[in-house]
């Protein structure tokens, strides 16, 4: 009925299998791919050829889970899957960027890779699975993909890599690292780490490659069997056009990149570009002999001709720079003093304005996984408006980019929050970007770190990030520094590093090139490391170590252990009691599972108030022990007295007074305030109290030879 192949590999101790020509048919590739008990489903669709007019290669990638892939009904009113979650959305970005640069050069039809969750085993994390299923589904489509392309997940456990750990491992892990790329090349690495030194990093990069290796060998077993014949493409021949334009305009690109500022660079930039279309492209032109998509796409390659052999022949950069030295830095803190935290970091012409504020256990973010539902104590958010690079654009909810950076500047700052225990306040930073020119998201690191050490948070260090470029011609290369914008895009390299002085806390490489080698990579890291070190110097500058105490305007709180079966008497039917103690104390009280109670207020008084009513509910009382209490019920044979939290006790009409009382109507009175000493407790458990034994002007206990 249909051609279904199928191969299966031995991987990380676990089997893979992918097979192809059974499910989505229709799709120009499509693979179905299992490991251990976790299946995704890959398909790709290229359109036969690119719309009139594209200038850019309209690669989307779309990773999904569906619930059912672990036996879950979606939460929520409309009962079906809405809009990407993070994961989702940071998944696919993953997925693009190792994919991206080995589409053929020109290749501009529209291309879309949907990766589908439809089982998950709850231990092996889909997103290795759904890139190795769309590497293996784009090799067999026949679109002009240069692949395929491996991945796999690296652990650090007990000082040992450990290759595609299961989730429950990852706990224990030091090191959570993705690496992907081809048989001969890293082009893609992601990571966040515990303070690791350079060469664990290294080695843990390497030790994926190789890991991935026998991946790269199943896709191409399933790919000579199953394959379709390559489309018909052949990459335009510019070589005519570029040879017209750089006559035209090679001084003119040359003396733009001598001008360090970036507006008036462009400024000139712009002027070389309004030259060449008013030569080549006249307006009102019949038939010119190239399209303004070609004319341009020549011009972005004479830029990069330019830029690149300026920096490896004289390894001076477009700002004047050498290849290693760091732009100014400028840190600022308590810019806004009624905020928890605050910072402004500028780097050159980038800059994050970055804030932090503190909330309680009511303000963490109830995350809905495959796995489970949890709570997330620590959110970063990253926005990065058009007027930071001098444009007006649409402004709306955070895009892929956005959530991408937000989670790269979150990877290096998360391991040096302290633990809950520590420090029980639920933390989220915003960084603003409010100008840029090279990386943002390692200056929302920076940002983030002064801003959560102003607002009092004790991480562990401070923690700074450092963006790494490279240009790379045959065996002549040079690795840049906190690169430019333009470095950024006209090189071969992004290459992100932040850490403390200790170690290395996240790592995001992406490589435009097939063919960086170890030694690069290490002299990258080396010479990262120096750069991130003389930026942790210039952020001491403003502040070195977190500030000894919150805010003024920072929420308090304080933690209490109660025993988990005194929780339910805390809470009260429907919430009753809880409700009552905070609209009485005016704070702010969340009660986990394990009993932990955690009690948050601007007021020391409303704590200590909470603290003590909370008490009074989960202590016991102790036999001897004097207590104020009030009466709430007069009876013949005594009075039932409050005297902690919920409980009453009685005292009997022979306890009242020293002397003897004929009515208890004659000594105590309904709300009256007493004084009572818990004697004991009867044979049926009752609670014995007595008055009689007390002052009851001070509450002090009556002596037997003064009572005598």
């Amino acid at each position: 009925m249909f051609d279904h192949h199928k191969v299966e590999v031995e991987w990380g101790g676990r089997t893979l299998t992918l097979e192809t020509g059974k499910i989505a048919r229709q799709a120009d590739g499509a693979v179905l791919a299992t490991y251990g008990e976790t299946v995704v489903l890959a398909t790709v669709v290229s359109a036969k050829s690119a719309r009139p007019g594209q200038d850019f290669f309209p690669l989307t990638v779309n990773y999904q889970e569906k619930t059912f892939a672990a036996g879950k009904i979606p939460g929520g009113f409309f009962k079906r899957e809405g809009r990407p979650s993070e994961k989702e959305t940071l998944t696919s970005r993953l997925i693009d960027r190792p994919i991206r640069p080995l589409f053929a050069e020109g290749y501009k039809n529209e291309t879309q890779v949907v990766l589908t969750v439809l089982q998950h085993d709850l231990e092996n994390d889909p997103d290795m699975v759904a890139m190795v299923a769309g590497s293996a589904a784009l090799t067999i489509s026949g679109v002009p993909f240069m692949g395929p392309i491996g991945a796999a997940r690296v652990g650090y456990i007990n000082g040992e890599y450990v290759l595609n750990p299961h989730i429950d491992e990852m706990e224990e892990s030091d090191l959570d690292l993705v690496v992907a790329g081809t048989a001969d090349a890293v082009l893609m690495v992601e990571s966040e780490a515990k303070e690791l030194d350079e060469d664990a990093m290294l080695g843990a990069v390497m030790f994926g490659h190789q890991g991935f290796q026998p991946v790269i060998k199943a896709i191409i077993s399933l790919a000579e069997v199953s394959a379709k014949d390559p489309r018909d493409y052949t990459p335009e021949d510019l070589s005519e056009l570029e040879a017209t334009m750089g006559g035209l305009i090679s001084d003119e690109l040359s003396q733009a990149y001598q001008i360090m500022d970036k507006a008036a660079r462009y400024d000139a930039l712009d002027a070389a570009k309004k030259k060449v279309f008013e030569t080549l492209y006249p307006e009102g032109a019949e038939d010119p002999a190239w399209t303004a998509e070609q004319i341009g796409s020549v011009f972005k390659s004479l830029q990069a001709n330019v830029v690149r052999g300026d920096i490896l022949k004289t390894k001076k950069r477009i700002d004047g720079r050498d290849l290693e030295t760091v732009r100014p830095i400028v840190s600022e803190v308590g810019v806004f003093p009624r905020t928890h935290g605050s910072a402004l970091f500028t780097r050159g012409e980038t800059q994050a304005m970055v804030v932090a504020t503190l909330g309680t256990g009511e303000d963490e973010q109830f995350i809905d996984s495959l796995t489970g539902t949890y709570k997330e104590s620590f959110m970063l958010h990253y926005n990065f408006p058009p007027y930071s690079v001098g444009e007006a654009g649409r402004m709306g909810s955070p895009g892929r980019r956005e959530i991408g950076h937000g989670k790269l500047a979150w990877r290096a700052v998360h391991p040096m929050l302290p633990s809950a225990e520590e420090f029980p306040y639920t933390i989220r930073v915003v960084s603003e970007i409010t100008e840029s020119n090279g990386s943002s998201s390692m200056a929302s690191v920076c940002g983030a770190s002064l801003s959560m050490m102003d607002a009092g948070v004790p991480i562990k260090a401070p923690v700074a990030g450092i963006a790494m470029g490279l240009i790379k011609e045959g065996d002549d290369f040079a690795v840049l520094s906190d690169i430019l914008g333009d470095e950024d895009h006209l090189g071969d390299m992004d290459f992100k590093v932040a850490g403390s002085e200790n170690g290395i806390t996240a790592l995001q490489m992406d490589i435009k090139i097939q063919g960086i080698t170890e030694d690069i990579m290490k002299i990258a890291l080396a010479q990262a490391k120096d750069g991130r070190v003389h930026i942790l110097g210039e952020m001491a500058k403003a502040l070195s170590e977190s500030r000894g105490e919150l805010g003024e305007f920072a929420p308090r709180i304080e933690m209490m252990q109660v025993p988990v079966d005194k929780i339910r008497d805390v809470i009260g039917a429907g919430g009753k009691v809880i409700r009552e103690i905070v609209e009485k104390t005016g704070a702010k009280i969340n009660i986990d599972d394990d009993g932990t109670v955690k009690i948050a207020s601007s007021s020391g008084k409303e704590i200590e108030a909470a603290k003590k009513w909370i008490h009074s509910i989960t202590a016991e009382p102790e036999v001897g022990v004097i207590y104020e209490g009030t009466v709430v019920k007069v009876a013949d044979f005594g009075a039932f007295v409050n005297f902690f939290g919920p409980k009453d006790g009685l005292v009997h009409i022979s306890q009242l007074a020293e002397e003897r009382v004929g009515k208890t109507g004659d000594v105590v009175k309904e709300g009256q305030k007493v004084f009572v000493k818990l004697m004991g407790f009867d044979e049926r458990g009752k609670v014995r109290l007595s008055m009689k034994v007390v002052d009851q002007e001070s509450g002090e206990e009556i002596k037997k030879d003064k009572a005598q």
